[in-house]
């Protein structure tokens, strides 16, 4: 039998670094899997060499170099975590929350404009959330009180994407998917330390699940992150990611080695992708040990 053929698709990872994707790599590797970091490094790239060679490939990144070779094996039919068309629709926040009003997702108010100053008469029923339509990792937010502040909101190129802001009781809800499987963690937010950045585990509401379900449904996929907050009692849905960093979950790099392999194994039978929680286990159960 054949060894199953892993490619991830990101630059290489430094002896230092906090990601788990080295240790999911190597679990892979000790479960009798082929695996390779698939990204150009130096010189000319041969676009025509650009081919589908492993049987699963994994986009860690969600812009950048990585999404467009993701784009161009996705043209050749190959098997992709997260596919190439949903990594980019949750890049886009403009796409991603209309989307996920649509599958009737607890979401804030959504606006958009290309003038900062418009959005002024919102702030008479309260503040607004400003960010980046493609931002990611939190960066670029500002909370929104008066026209004054507003109009420190820099005008560009870029449609200014607003919502109504929600003050959140406690900790975000950060919600992960591993294969339909829900976890719970409990982070600060800016998270500055070590602890914030792993967080605390917790045993999510069954209102919560759904959400989070809800949220891979819109996009169909099975593996994923969700920011939640809670203000006066109610969830919001905040942001989804289709590769988070999964810290908090408990056992995670071997959770996912499971998931990848089991996910591979469906792909090189020429299966769908993405199968219920229970299946999904019981196959790389006994594949990664």
């Amino acid at each position: 039998m054949r060894k199953l053929r892993i490619g991830f698709l990101a630059r290489s990872f430094s002896p230092e670094t906090r990601s788990y994707v080295p240790l999911v790599m190597r679990a892979l590797e000790e479960a009798g899997a082929l695996v390779d970091v698939v990204y150009p490094v130096a010189g000319v790239v041969d676009l025509s060499n650009v081919r589908v060679e492993h049987d699963l490939y994994v986009l860690k990144q969600i812009s950048g170099l990585a999404v467009s070779i993701a784009g161009a094996l996705h043209a050749q039919g190959a098997a992709i975590v997260n596919p190439y068309p949903v990594t980019v629709a949750l890049h886009d926040k403009i796409v991603m929350s209309h989307m996920l009003k649509a599958a009737g997702v607890p979401i804030p108010a959504t606006y958009l404009t290309s003038q900062p100053d418009e959005l002024a008469p919102l702030l008479e029923t309260g503040p607004l959330i400003v960010k980046p339509y493609k931002g990611t990792d939190g960066h670029g937010i500002r909370v929104i009180k008066s026209a004054a502040e507003l109009a420190d909101v820099s005008r560009g190129k870029e449609p200014v994407f607003a919502q109504r802001y929600h003050p959140p009781q406690g900790r975000d809800r950060k919600m992960f998917s591993i294969g339909g499987q829900i976890f719970g963690v409990k982070k600060a937010f800016p998270r500055r330390t070590d602890a914030e950045k792993h967080g605390e585990p917790f045993t999510p509401t069954p209102e919560l699940c759904e959400i989070a379900l809800r949220c891979g449904q819109a996009f169909g996929i099975d593996l994923y992150g969700v920011d939640i907050i809670e203000s006066d009692g109610v969830p919001y849905v905040v942001d989804v990611n289709s590769i988070p960093g999964f810290k908090g979950v408990p056992d995670a790099p071997l959770r996912l080695a499971r998931y990848f392999y089991a996910t591979a194994e469906r792909a090189a039978r020429g299966r769908p992708l993405f199968e219920s929680a229970a299946r999904t286990e019981a196959v790389s159960t006994a594949a990664v040990r």
